[in-house]
């Protein structure tokens, strides 16, 4: 009896981790016979697990979904992780989630064995999290599982997207992956009518059902998806474009400056790269200021141009503000 009580918790435990199993595969991991597998989810029906089915050589096994959320079945490594990413979520901005997180921490850490809990414990009390300024318009999160879906399923997304001016349109897409950072979530997708890739921020998207159809996955646009969203938001997005070398190494720099300001590459040791765009070449040189590096810019000639026609406005002020007496010190 402790034999098969052992065997179907495992079998359940490979179902939870796996979308679909043939009854060869399952038999082989549990080390039994097809058609003991067969009773063993006969038995986790009875139990009310929902175990559908499919017949013929391509069919297999897979855990359905019921009127209420089985019990979930984590090793110690997975039990820590999702406790911490529960922590996590509680400060992130998605909408109504932190409350949610917090009673869903409660209850798994009400049931944790004494050793995780003092890893998870140790984990909280020891972790400080830093975000960059206030967050971003909340993200539904209700939303935000209905494109996950929509990308795990391949299924085409119809919705209204709003713009940063606040103009609404109708785009039918083919989702293939959400990219989070620290302030915003985006999802990469191939726009059906415009026959091209494009990132949208979560926040501004409206699903408009019913989707559909299925689609073939498409290659993505990029191997590393965070690097194409950064520099498609910090870079790409703007009219102005420069490369700027700054006097600093990247680890440094990266603690400055978010993936949304723009990318970085090494350039040395002592030295990198940035990557980014604003509005204008006048925007784009209080934008490199305000990082609070020295730097060298390669490109454009023109971004020198508008850094001379800055630094001799600064000037000018400077000596009108001195000689009111509103400061102290020399003019140069």
């Amino acid at each position: 009896m402790l034999e098969t009580s052992a065997r179907l918790l495992r079998l359940l435990s490979l179902l939870q981790a796996h979308r679909e199993w043939s009854g060869a595969d399952l038999a082989g991991r549990l080390g039994v016979t097809p058609r003991t597998v067969r009773r063993d989810v006969d038995r986790l029906r009875e139990l009310g697990y929902p175990v559908d089915a499919s017949p013929g050589t391509g069919g297999g096994y897979r855990l359905g979904a019921g009127a209420e959320l089985p019990p979930l079945l984590l090793d110690d490594d997975e039990a820590v992780a999702v406790a911490v990413g529960l922590r996590t979520a509680a400060g992130q901005g998605i909408e109504g989630i932190g409350e949610t997180s917090v009673r869903a921490l409660a209850k798994l850490e009400q049931v944790l064995p004494d050793r995780l809990r003092r890893r998870v414990g140790a984990l909280n009390a020891f972790t400080v999290p830093m975000l960059r300024g206030s967050l971003p318009s909340a993200v539904d999160p209700a939303v935000l599982s209905e494109l996950a879906q929509l990308c795990r399923d391949t299924e085409r997304l119809r919705f209204e997207y709003r713009t940063h001016e606040g103009a609404v349109s109708r785009r039918t897409v083919e989702p293939h992956r959400l990219v989070c950072t620290e302030r915003r979530w985006y999802l990469v997708a191939w726009d059906v009518d415009r026959a091209d890739w494009r990132t949208f921020r979560v926040d501004r998207i409206t699903p408009k059902p019913p989707h559909g159809p299925r689609f073939t996955p498409r290659t993505p646009p990029a191997d590393d998806l965070a690097a194409y969203v950064s520099k498609g938001v910090s870079t790409r997005a703007y009219a102005s474009h420069a490369v700027v070398r700054l006097l600093a190494p990247i680890e440094e720099a990266a603690e400055r400056i978010s993936p949304s300001a723009g990318t970085l590459e090494p350039d040395g040791e002592e030295a990198c790269l940035l990557r980014t765009g604003a509005p204008s070449l006048d925007v784009m040189v209080i934008h490199v200021m305000v990082m609070g590096f020295e730097f060298e810019v390669l490109e454009p000639p023109e971004l020198v141009d508008a850094i001379r026609v800055s630094r001799d406005r600064l000037s000018r002020a400077m000596t009108r503000s001195l000689r009111a007496g509103r400061g102290s010190g020399e003019a140069s």
